[in-house]
């Protein structure tokens, strides 16, 4: 499960990352942005896919419920946490995103 969990994690953080990167015009290019997500990809699948293994091995084989719940509200707070640290970048300036949050970023979510 947690290689899985961790894919979709990665895949889900590294595309809407690359879509802050370019609703809010960060970055030199396109390649130059899409090159750091493909470094970033397989880095955030493992650090996502870790949690899930250590929850399997502890949690898991005597409450399989409780396990699952945990990985999955880690997984959202991973995907929130990644997507807000490294797709919206404070100290970068732009007129196109006032306060560098994109504007398809959904007003319920902190940002």
């Amino acid at each position: 499960m947690g290689v899985l969990f961790g894919a979709l994690t990665a895949l889900v953080s590294i595309t809407a990352i690359g879509r802050a990167w370019a609703a809010c015009d960060i970055g030199v290019n396109a390649g130059a942005d899409s090159a750091t997500l493909v470094f970033l990809a397989p880095l955030v699948w493992v650090a996502a896919a870790v949690p899930w293994a250590i929850l399997y091995a502890t949690l898991g084989r005597r409450h399989r419920g409780a396990a699952l719940t945990a990985g999955l509200v880690f997984t959202l707070w991973f995907t929130w946490f990644l997507v807000t640290w490294l797709g919206m970048p404070d100290s970068y300036p732009d007129p196109w995103c006032p306060n560098n949050v994109p504007p398809w970023w959904p007003s319920f979510i902190p940002a």
